[in-house]
């Protein structure tokens, strides 16, 4: 019931990281991926990485800092393919590290550039061809530091919990048209979690010992498979749910401090 086979899905941010490991779980599934990213060589190497494994990956370049461009997207897949079956809302725009004093309007309208208005513009265009095919999956990415207030991060953590509300609302509204709507709340081992780890050494390994499994998960092992099952028909009575895939982290929170903390 996990076979992604004839499905065809767009990830966003597969050039690297979780949208790395989701794109690699899809292909190896069966579906043709639709790698989306701003980054046109890390997008190569995830095709090149699906190919190698008799893959199906075809990379069309997206900025979702620009609501055109995510909606050619949808419009360029639709074209080339004729369907769309799946999307994933995994790609982000991010700000420095600052307390919640320092942050600008400008901060929090670029997070929800990000991580809100480029999934609802995505979704919004993939909606009607989903509908008139009456089956559709969308997972959209969303965080714990929004769960958890995480410091420094107060425009990322509104964004992210935005994202989490318009995930509800689009399960309740478009559940009649076969299309369910979820989210994940990931914890993985990605480019972004090595480069925190080398500049907050201390609190990294804190974080790992307080997260009930002792690890960070691996973006296609462990956070590709739960994509998959929600991009499957195995989760087809399912809609509106978070489902948090960090090794239990969620459960008493971890103690997270940003590298560059800022002190009085």
């Amino acid at each position: 019931m996990h076979s992604l086979e004839g499905k065809i899905a767009i990830v966003t941010g597969a050039g690297q990281g979780i949208g790395r490991g989701i794109a690699l779980a899809y292909a190896a599934s069966g579906a043709t991926v639709v790698v989306a990213d701003i980054n046109p060589e890390t997008s190569v190497e995830t095709q090149a990485l699906i190919h190698a494994r008799s893959g199906k990956a075809v990379v069309i370049p997206c900025d979702i800092a620009e609501e055109q461009s995510v909606q050619a997207l949808v419009d360029q897949v639709i074209e080339q393919f004729g369907a769309l079956h799946i999307l994933v809302n995994n790609a982000y725009l991010g700000n420095k590290p600052a307390a919640l004093e320092d942050k600008s309007v400008a901060d929090f309208e670029r997070a929800l550039r990000g991580s809100l208005y480029a999934p609802l513009a995505a979704m919004q265009r993939a909606f009607p061809h989903m509908r008139r095919q009456q089956w559709g999956r969308i997972i959209n990415l969303c965080s714990l530091n929004g769960v958890n207030a995480h410091q420094h991060s107060a425009d990322y953590n509104v964004s992210k919990e935005a994202l989490r509300c318009l995930t509800r609302s689009a399960a309740r509204e478009w559940a009649v048209h076969g299309i369910t709507v979820n989210a994940i709340c990931p914890g993985a081992r990605t480019p972004a979690y090595e480069r925190y780890a080398a500049l907050a050494p201390e609190n990294a390994a804190l974080m790992l010992q307080q997260n009930p499994m002792g690890r960070m998960g691996d973006p296609e092992l462990d956070i590709g498979s739960v994509a998959c099952f929600l991009a499957s028909e195995a989760s087809r009575y399912m809609t509106g749910d978070t489902l948090f895939v960090d090794g239990g982290s969620h459960i008493n929170g971890v103690a997270w401090q940003p590298p560059a903390r800022q002190t009085v």
